[in-house]
Order: structure tokens, then C-alpha cells, then sequence
């Protein structure tokens, strides 16, 4: 199979690639420095070249709080530029696959949110996210919408790294306890993203670990993992923490389908921030024959 990523350096991206070739995938990997998503014209000149059966569309603007002062940038790069993928996607017959996120939600769901919810984004970011997912929907070929949340792993600025490297410094922190959600690794994403291309499942699916927690139990989780006093996790609002961008209160997502179509029981996410903070690595899902997790 032959697979274009685009953000190929970056969180999800850096993981993924490396996994999908040690499996045998023929894998054109993208960064900025091959083209810019806004440029519509480099954009398709560099799929119709790579001629690929699948697109993995991983390039963002993800700076949450920065995107609330410029907002017309991640318009372009998030809305924009995956228009513009979606078309050279089109023009080459290649399936597109959209990593979004929970973001596109206003965090007011009851319980976990399925993956047919309406959009309602609260932030700037939130809304270029949802109006790439829009723009996905309206390209006129084949195409597979991804939502996750709470990423974590190495080669990228994550919330999980951050709080680690405070535990092992001795820091104290002050961690919102109003936001609930399930930290995901980049590893659990790669092989999800990895089973749902392989089956060319179209439409909207969630993919993040399993359970539920606010960003405060989760960073005492990583100070006791780290052999760090919890105690040192402060908790505050959302609004005591000053950031500038809006987010959803409530952020699990309903990944029962996907559980379903892949044949496997999403971990827990204590198990697998235990195994990143202790042991420095990703378990895998096993959803990539012969491959050593």
C-alpha cells in the first residue's frame, strides 16, 4: 500500500511513519519543508507525483491558546490547507483519512460523545478544526474522519512530557481539575489509524484510551508513576489558569464502534501513562501483524 502523511515530524507523525515502514508501507512522508498545505497548487503537485492509495492528513496548526490572536492563520492551515489536500486527494482517487479532535465539542455532553454529534466548537482553533472536518466531508471523494484527544508521546511539546519533567525536577503544579478526558498515546493512535485504513472504513470515528479523568488526576498520576509526591499537583479552574483560549469541560469520546470494527478493547489510560512515565515507551494494541510492542 502506498500512504502519504502529511505533518510526517510531528507528535503523531513521528511515531507513525516509523511504525507504518517497519510494517512494510510504502510511505511518502511530508513535512513543511516538502510543501505548505496552503499552497493549493504545491500541495496536489506533490500527491498526483506520490500517486498514493491513501492520504493521512496529520499537518495542524495545534497552538490552542495562540490561534485566539490569529486566527486567520489556523483558518488557512486547518480549513484551508486540508481543502486543499482533500483535493489532491480527489484528483488521484486516493482515500483521505482526518485526524481531528474533541475539540470540535463543547464539552456539554452528558456522557461519552458518539461520533455522529453535531459539531460545536467553543475557540478559534476548535472552529478551523471543525471546518476542516466540513471540508472533508464536502471534497467529493472517499474519505474517513478520526477524532482523538489528549495525545501524548515522544518528539513533541505534550502535557504528559511536561508534568514528568516537573516530577523529576520537584516542581509544584497547578493543574486544572474542570476538564475530563482520556490521555491517549501517539502509538495507540498509529495503530488505530493503521486497522481503520486497512479497511477503508469511511465516516466518523473516535479513537482515544479508555476511561476518564480531569488534566489534574492525570498529572498526579504521572508525579506517583514518576516516584514524585502527587500531593504537589495544585488543582484550579479553568478559569484561575488564565489561558486564553476556551475548552471543552468534557472531552471523552465514544469509541465503541471503533472497538467493534477493530476487535479490540481500547486500554485503560492509567495503563499506558504508567508504562510511558516508568518505562519510557508506548505499549502497542497488536493490531499490526508481526510487530514487536
Amino acid at each position: 500500500m502506498r500512504v502519504g502523511v502529511t505533518g510526517a515530524d510531528g507528535l503523531l507523525g513521528g511515531t507513525l511513519v516509523p511504525l507504518w515502514r517497519r510494517a512494510g508501507v510504502d510511505v511518502a512522508a511530508w513535512s513543511v519543508g516538502d510543501f505548505d498545505v496552503r499552497d493549493a497548487a504545491a500541495t496536489r503537485r506533490a500527491i498526483a507525483a506520490a500517486a498514493p492509495e491513501v492520504v493521512l492528513h496529520l499537518a495542524a496548526y495545534t497552538d490552542v491558546d495562540r490561534a485566539e490572536a490569529e486566527p486567520e492563520l489556523a483558518l488557512a492551515v486547518n480549513a484551508g490547507g486540508t481543502a486543499n489536500v482533500a483535493a489532491g486527494c480527489r484528483e488521484v482517487g486516493a482515500h483521505l483519512v482526518f485526524v481531528s479532535t474533541d475539540y470540535v465539542f463543547d464539552g456539554g455532553a452528558a456522557g461519552p460523545i458518539p461520533p455522529s454529534a453535531p459539531r460545536k466548537p467553543l475557540g478559534a482553533y476548535a472552529r478551523t478544526k471543525a471546518a476542516g472536518e466540513a471540508a472533508v466531508e464536502a471534497s467529493g471523494g472517499p474519505w474517513t474522519i478520526v477524532r482523538t484527544a489528549w495525545a501524548y508521546g515522544p518528539g513533541g511539546r505534550n502535557f504528559v512530557d511536561t508534568v514528568r519533567d516537573a516530577a523529576a525536577a520537584g516542581r509544584t503544579l497547578r493543574v486544572v481539575d474542570d476538564q475530563v478526558g482520556a490521555p491517549t498515546s501517539v502509538r495507540l493512535v498509529a495503530e488505530g489509524l493503521w486497522a481503520l485504513t486497512g479497511r477503508r472504513l469511511s465516516g466518523h470515528w473516535h479513537l482515544t484510551a479508555s476511561g476518564a479523568a480531569s488534566w489534574c488526576e492525570v498529572a498526579r498520576a504521572v508525579y506517583e508513576c514518576a516516584g514524585a509526591d502527587p500531593s504537589r499537583v495544585v488543582p484550579c479552574s479553568s478559569r484561575e489558569s488564565g489561558r486564553a483560549a476556551r475548552r471543552p469541560s468534557y472531552s471523552v469520546l465514544d469509541c465503541r464502534a471503533t472497538e467493534a470494527a477493530l476487535g479490540v478493547a481500547l486500554p485503560a489510560w492509567q495503563e499506558h501513562v504508567g508504562v510511558y512515565v516508568r518505562e519510557r515507551r508506548m505499549p502497542g494494541l497488536g493490531l499490526i501483524p508481526g510487530d514487536v510492542t
